[in-house]
């Protein structure tokens, strides 16, 4: 897996729901920005953050295990596979994210989906605008957005050493990059 485009191809293969797709890219965008602020490899964190979800359209039940075989069956190297099913570590399968990057796609998968949803309430429907603040009145608020675990975003932030106001910032930061193919640039 060495271009994005050899990931995208991956992804589209097995998720046809333009949510999922969707989901797919503004985690990669993430992944990328965290990627480039601890000076890690942005192309290989994207393609993570696209693969992440591979399984989901196909096996919702049987998430992060089904990914394992989609990926050895596409001769998916053993990192990126254990990559992608441990950030399901706790919620579906027992694979502990161990790299820097698995805990960083553990942390922001399920705030890339608060984010998303808190965009959507905006007058602007902007992520342009977005503050921090914003994510975290929602964050606090447990009927919002009801299916984003929060304990898993705060593990993650344990796990990485990082304070969940600089995790949001990063997520909306990363998000911002690829607002336009997000639909999250606004009207």
């Amino acid at each position: 897996m060495k271009t994005r485009q050899e990931a995208y191809e991956l992804l589209t293969k097995y998720n046809k729901s333009d949510n999922l797709v969707k989901h797919g890219m503004a985690v990669e965008a993430v992944m990328s920005y965290f990627a480039r602020q601890l000076g890690e490899d942005v192309q290989y964190w994207g393609n993570i953050g696209l693969l992440h979800d591979i399984d989901y359209e196909l096996y919702p039940e049987e998430h992060c295990h089904k990914a394992k075989e989609l990926l050895e069956k596409e001769n998916v190297s053993d990192d990126i596979i254990h990559a992608v099913i441990s950030h399901g570590w706790k919620i579906c399968i027992d694979v502990e994210p161990t790299h820097k990057m698995e805990k960083v796609l553990y942390t922001i998968d399920e705030l890339t989906g608060l984010v998303t949803a808190t965009v959507y309430m905006r007058p602007s429907k902007s992520i342009l605008d977005l503050e921090v603040k914003s994510v975290k009145k929602k964050f606090k608020s447990s009927g919002f957005a009801a299916g984003v675990n929060r304990d898993v975003i705060l593990a993650g932030c344990e796990m990485l050493g990082m304070d969940l106001d600089t995790v949001i910032l990063w997520t909306i930061e990363g998000m911002k990059e690829a607002a336009a193919e997000l639909e999250l640039a606004g009207q």
